[in-house]
């Protein structure tokens, strides 16, 4: 049995995606990668990961909607979700006020990343 925690990597543009999934590989973690947020929640549905890491820019369906979608599913609520997006840190505040969000997201990273930070927050979450 592999008890290797398994990040989730939810990003649509390849490099940023290739990026994250290495410093995760290079920390231990067993990766999934998912192109778009549609593709995102077939795998996280599918495979069960320890933490999800979100972008919020993406075509075909939203980081915001993929959100809610894990947060309103029983079977995924309670996995962490770290947003990580190029939008900056106004929409850390913005998703705070928006209505009909059900929770919040267990961490929030800007672009570009600042590697020991994301580190330890998914260390912290998982």
């Amino acid at each position: 049995m592999n008890d290797k925690k398994r990040v989730l990597v939810v990003e649509d543009e390849v490099d940023v995606r290739t990026y994250i999934s290495t410093l995760f590989q290079d920390q231990g973690y067993g990766i999934l990668t998912a192109e778009n947020g549609k593709e995102g929640f077939e795998l996280a549905i599918k495979e069960k990961p320890d933490l999800i890491t979100l972008d919020i820019a993406m075509p075909s369906q939203s980081g915001m909607r993929t959100f809610r979608m894990f947060k309103d599913s029983e079977e995924l609520k309670s996995i962490p979700v770290i947003i990580i997006t190029g939008m900056g840190e106004d929409v850390s505040s913005f998703i705070k006020r928006l209505k009909g969000f059900s929770s919040q997201p267990e961490g929030f990273m800007g672009k570009p990343i600042d590697e020991e930070k994301l580190i330890k927050m998914v260390s912290d979450l998982i």
